[in-house]
């Protein structure tokens, strides 16, 4: 089963699965939350271990290494990490919850978290008794569904989580 988990930008999407998560023992992927400054990060959700997205520096050195979208610039190890994250490991190991934060613009590029959204969406959509959880902007929530074929899905939003349980 597929839920897609909606709102409007900096509308506490990531927050409420932060929550939501810490009182389900059988949740995990990656959440991507903002530090106090402001930079954004990878939660691998079930060690609780984070790793850097946002590239700080611009030289030249680096410029192949960043995924830019907007005003923002990634680090492309950061996608490949998480894409291997989640294929490799989280989906293996077959929690009742797989959440991947968030599906964009970049993925609409076949960039970013692509890889591994591509991949489980076919795993999940035959599935029962796994739910694939993906955090999608309101204003790009019909491009996802068209770019991804998703054509079943339940549509969530952060007041809906709890019911989830």
């Amino acid at each position: 089963m597929i839920y897609i988990l909606t709102g409007a930008i900096r509308s506490g999407k990531t927050t409420a699965l932060l929550h939501w998560s810490k009182n389900s023992s059988n949740v995990d992927g990656l959440l991507c939350p903002d530090d106090a400054n402001g930079k954004r990060y990878f939660l691998k959700l079930k060690s609780k271990t984070i790793f850097k997205l946002e590239a700080e520096a611009e030289n030249e050195n680096e410029i192949k290494a960043i995924v830019a979208i907007g005003n923002f610039k990634f680090l492309r190890s950061a996608f490949n990490e998480a894409n291997d994250y989640l294929i490799l490991e989280a989906s293996k190991t077959e929690p009742k919850y797989l959440i991947i934060d968030e599906i964009g613009k970049l993925e609409l590029k076949n960039e970013g978290l692509h890889v591994s959204t591509k991949a489980l969406i076919s795993q999940f959509k035959s599935n029962d008794n796994t739910h694939l959880i993906l955090v999608v902007r309101d204003y790009l929530l019909d491009a996802v569904l068209e770019h991804y074929g998703i054509t079943e899905c339940s549509i969530l939003n952060t007041e809906d989580l709890e019911n989830l349980i």
